[in-house]
């Protein structure tokens, strides 16, 4: 686990502000090749109506192109660099195949420059490794998991997060993901082993508002701080709660309050709920 940063409270700023300590990374020059443009909709859509509010503004990005299929079977590939993302809490690894062909894929936590890993249902259960589900030990930490064969990963991603192989029935494996929900997800889809590195991502603290606003987020003024026609939470004589209809401007439930369809077809592979 990294160590976190904290600087000289010399500016109001930089009071209550830490970061990550940035010394794993071993690279700070982008493959040309590995990254796109990234244009900005300031939460409008293509009528240029705000469909996300409190958007706008930042620091221009440029995409990195990750790999989330893995889908080089047999080939091994070697860690070259680690280097930050700007578009993703956890970092990335640069990684080169024995046949040239360099790709970015998400980084797992203790893995090193140099360090091989391999894809396919024959190699070992190392971190960084990717193997289909039914070749993967119970128990296992795993990352990137695919919902469906050959798509690519979609849970746990994100820094600091991994869900657990918990169980093997018939043509489906049951993962226990970071929410707390078990899902039964088919034996044919791919993991990659270990947890998502840069762990103390979650406890950051920005510390100033000016920060937000290069992350490309405006100032967010609460429902009960508008008028009755503009939120349904507005209004009232002085400080008031908001009633008791915490919701969005178009009345979504919210703290709390349930918005899953209950004829949602995916209801079918859920075993266990996440925890509230």
């Amino acid at each position: 686990m990294t160590d976190i940063k904290r600087k000289n409270p010399v500016t109001p700023g930089q009071r209550f502000k830490s970061d990550v300590d940035y010394s794993i990374l071993t690279e700070k020059r982008r493959v040309k090749s590995l990254v796109v443009p990234l244009k900005k909709t300031g939460g409008r859509n293509n009528y240029g109506r705000i469909t996300s509010r409190f958007r706008g503004g930042g620091v221009k990005r440029l995409y990195r192109i990750i790999d989330f299929k893995r889908d080089k079977d047999g080939i091994p590939a070697t860690v070259k660099s680690i280097e930050y993302d700007p578009n993703h809490s956890a970092y990335i690894a640069r990684v080169c195949y024995r046949d040239g062909e360099q790709r970015y894929i998400i980084s797992p936590d203790k893995i090193k420059v140099g360090q091989e890993i391999f894809t396919g249902s024959e190699c070992e259960p190392d971190v960084g490794n990717t193997m289909p589900l039914n070749s993967i030990p119970l128990g296992t930490l795993i990352h990137n998991v695919e919902l469906y064969p050959g798509r690519g990963a979609v849970l746990a991603r994100s820094a600091g997060t991994y869900a657990r192989l918990t169980a093997k029935e018939g043509k489906y494996a049951h993962i226990t993901l970071p929410s707390g929900e078990v899902r039964k997800v088919l034996l044919t889809c791919k993991a990659t082993i270990g947890q998502v590195g840069n762990l103390n991502h979650k406890i950051v603290s920005i510390g100033k508002a000016g920060t937000k606003r290069k992350m490309g987020r405006r100032p967010h003024n609460r429902g009960t701080s508008m008028n009755p026609i503009d939120h349904p939470m507005g209004g009232g004589e002085g400080r008031s709660s908001g009633g008791r209809h915490p919701c969005s401007p178009w009345g979504k439930p919210a703290k709390g309050g349930k918005t899953r369809k209950p004829k949602n077809i995916t209801n079918n592979f859920i075993i266990r709920r996440r925890k509230k």
